[in-house]
């Protein structure tokens, strides 16, 4: 079922919508309604002029000159969205820029007599009705007014003049809302490119090189141009979004990316088209920026069949009118897309989130690690500080042994006999380590008693304990080695003047 805003089947114009997968989004401009699902809003008129941004072959949102009104076709050629995503805009195919034809875009001629006739009609089914000619046409003009309300059906209203039919599209239809599309920040130099395929992800991923290879079959196998994906996402029924690119070398060298509206005019050849759909291709479209002069034109224009207070409302209601944009949502089915594209996107958020989260635990299971490892190496640091400290006084005794003591030494012994006089201390730290003793042996003596209470020193404070405690006893063993040295030099100078007075004795003797 089309969703087609404007001028009945049989309309032509420059801005023709082509048939679009469900859930599509058609053009503003004239159209042809064909089969599909895609949104096209457009006038009414028939005079197939080209557009204010040339001929355009459009599967998006074109712009016409509105509800109706009559005057020249002047479709922008902007697509909305990939029409099975939230609609992002996606400019379409843009040829040749006649700005003569800005006048035609805004202006607002007389009514066309088709147009005119189809109202009438629609107002006589509705209102007053001449089908049977008695009081059975009061009901027939209600059920044609809840036909629609509906949006489907017949209105009967007269036995010479054919019947009406009533579309989502009509004015009068209930089911119509306003959401809200992303609007793409990409450039035509960009060059990217959107292919729908009529596949899974998981079959295109598994087949991405022979895709590449036979898309640059597709454009002709040239050597100079290069077939790159951007990107694969998932879309609702089965169907796969691939964003490509085509990257041309030149002779000397250089490469560049072959612009979007020329791979999209390409592409878009009733050859290459054929050729796109036998693999599997359901619709083609650029990604590139709305520039805007078309915004503005969008946003001034409220689509066929939506009310100009709704649309004007929608615009102070957009919750970020520089990246979103309204879009007219018309019908279960529209609604039933967007609440599969938005499941779609859900999954693909929280799939992102559960990857991001595995990220954050592999981190901190890292940083702990780290954490331990950084502990170690302090810990070592401190060890072998402790030992290169050893090596140096070693080494300088070596070096001073056999010299006097100098002033400067004997400065820095005052000061190490100072500051051994405050560890010895009985309020400093020797006595506040003998107190810190007694309470370990406390508690250990009441840890005997009550296995469930234990109390541990912390391995740091406690090597810091046995360090002092040996430098200590290092100490102890110097000084009883000095003495020992001193005790052995007055013995043998005891021994010496032992042997003198023996000599004199016996000279005087």
């Amino acid at each position: 079922m089309a969703f087609n805003f404007g001028a009945p089947s049989g309309t032509s114009g420059t801005a023709a919508a082509t048939a679009a997968p469900a859930g599509g989004f058609g053009g503003f401009g004239t159209t042809s309604t064909t089969a599909g699902s895609a949104f096209s809003f457009s006038a009414p008129a028939n005079t197939g002029t080209t557009g204010l941004f040339g001929g355009t072959q459009n599967k998006g949102f074109g712009f016409g000159t509105g509800f109706g009104t009559t005057g020249t076709s002047t479709g922008l050629g902007t697509g909305l969205g990939t029409g099975l995503g939230f609609g992002g805009f996606n400019t379409q195919q843009q040829q040749q820029q006649q700005p003569a034809t800005l006048g035609g875009l805004f202006s607002q001629p007389t009514q066309a007599p088709a147009q005119s006739n189809q109202l009438i009609n629609t107002a006589s089914a509705l209102s007053a009705p001449t089908l049977l000619g008695d009081e059975r046409d009061a009901i027939l003009a209600k059920w044609n007014q809840l036909q629609a309300f509906w949006g489907t059906g017949k209105g009967y209203f007269n036995n010479n003049i054919p019947p009406v039919d009533f579309t989502q599209e009509n004015p009068f239809c209930r089911f119509k809302a306003v959401g809200y599309s992303c609007m793409p920040n990409n450039k035509d130099e960009d060059g990217l490119v959107v292919l729908v395929f009529n596949k899974k992800e998981t079959d295109i991923r598994s087949q991405q090189q022979q895709l590449v290879e036979s898309l640059h079959k597709v454009l002709g196998g040239h050597q100079t141009l290069t077939v790159n994906v951007e990107g694969i996402k998932t879309l609702p029924d089965d169907q796969t979004e691939v964003v490509i690119y085509v990257v041309e070398r030149s002779p000397n060298g250089t490469s560049r990316r072959v612009p979007a509206t020329t791979l999209y005019a390409h592409l878009e050849q009733t050859n290459i088209k054929t050729q796109l759909q036998q693999l599997g291709v359901t619709l083609s479209m650029m990604r590139t920026e709305l520039s805007p002069a078309q915004v503005k034109q969008l946003l001034q224009n409220p689509p066929a069949g939506v009310d100009p207070i709704i649309w004007e409302q929608a615009k102070v209601d957009n919750p970020d009118s520089e990246k979103l944009i309204p879009v007219p949502m018309v019908g279960f089915k529209e609604l039933l897309r967007r609440l599969k594209v938005q499941d779609q996107m859900t999954k693909q958020h929280q799939t992102r989130l559960d990857i991001i989260s595995e990220d954050i635990s592999e981190l901190q299971k890292n940083q702990t690690t780290t954490m331990a490892k950084i502990a170690q190496y302090k810990r070592k640091l401190m060890d072998l500080s402790h030992r290169t400290l050893q090596v140096l006084i070693k080494q300088e005794i070596q070096r001073k042994s056999g010299y006097a003591i100098q002033a400067d030494e004997e400065q820095l012994r005052v000061q190490l006999d100072t500051i051994q006089c405050e560890l010895n201390a009985p309020t400093q730290f020797k006595g506040r380590l003998n107190e810190l003793m007694s309470q370990i042996r406390m508690q250990n003596h009441f840890g005997a008693v009550k296995s469930e209470e234990r109390y541990y020193i912390d391995a740091d404070l406690l090597r810091e304990i046995k360090q002092h405690l040996k430098q200590q006893q290092e100490g102890l063993s110097h000084l009883i080695s000095i003495i020992k040295d001193d005790l052995e030099d007055i013995k043998l100078v005891e021994h010496g003047l032992n042997e003198t007075i023996h000599v004199r004795g016996g000279v005087f003797s």
